[in-house]
């Protein structure tokens, strides 16, 4: 078995996926736009997924010789679909033989301008000729921690009403990843979701519980059909609470 390359390897998820995958025994090549220091792990490849494959041959270079690729990389700002079509043209002409992704729990049906660009890199991975896997996850819970600290510098906490959220711990996500690559193409798997479903307030609770932060909260709805895809649960995987690890117990693990 050739080496798996990880894309986005700096990112939140792209750097346990390393280590899951070290500790898995695999050879591990890693992909980021910037210079890394050296290390004696991981073979760190500079490339920008931005530029098509045959423009400077850095991307082409990165996947020679790469049997599985992790796709972790993603920029919520714009940019993965055309990424996707690069790194898809370059896993074929390096005869990569396993593309894994990385998508999100109701891509399909919510119709958030970011979940929908997710989708139609589903579906691009799906139509091409590559043997691949795709894993959708709900909502890490670095980001509901994120989103809890940006509201909570307002005066007034804003909160959907009616909205419910299923945090996952990004190394669970991580550990699926790594063991799914390690594997034969699977096509879409189960979903991972977190353990449990919590109400946006009650998230809120639980992070002023944890930080110290108080603040007021303001519940309100919502007009529009990306609103009640969320409070209609579109995002949720209650089926899939595969995940062990409550946003309670990461807080207190996160949280001073």
């Amino acid at each position: 078995m050739g080496p798996v390359l990880v894309t986005g390897a700096t990112g939140t998820l792209g750097r346990p996926v390393l280590q899951q995958l070290l500790a898995g025994g695999a050879d591990v090549r890693a992909l980021s736009r910037r210079e890394q220091p050296p290390s004696e792990d991981v073979d760190w490849v500079r490339a920008d997924l931005a530029e098509p494959a045959g423009s400077d041959g850095v991307l082409g270079g990165a996947l020679e010789g790469v049997s599985t690729v992790v796709h972790c990389a993603s920029d919520p700002l714009g940019g993965d679909v055309d990424a996707a079509r690069n790194l898809i043209a370059a896993a074929r002409d390096a005869g990569v033989s396993h593309l894994v992704y990385i998508s999100i729990v109701g891509v399909d049906r919510v119709p958030f301008p970011y979940y929908r660009t997710k989708y139609e890199v589903e579906q691009l991975l799906e139509n091409s000729d590559l043997g691949v896997t795709i894993l959708r996850a709900t909502q890490f819970h670095d980001l509901v921690l994120g989103v809890m600290r940006g509201l909570s510098r307002l005066p007034l906490v804003p909160v959907p009403s009616g909205v419910d959220d299923q945090p996952v711990e990004v190394t669970e996500v991580a550990e699926r990843l790594a063991r799914l690559a390690l594997g034969d193409p699977a096509g879409r798997v189960p979903d991972l979701g977190g353990p449990l479903v919590h109400t946006f307030a009650e998230l809120l609770v639980l992070y002023q519980r944890a930080s110290g932060v108080r603040r007021r909260a303001l519940p309100f709805r919502l007009p529009g059909r990306t609103f009640r895809a969320f409070a209609e649960g579109g995002h949720l995987a209650p089926e899939h609470a595969d995940g062990a690890v409550t946003f309670r117990d990461f807080l207190a693990h996160r949280l001073p």
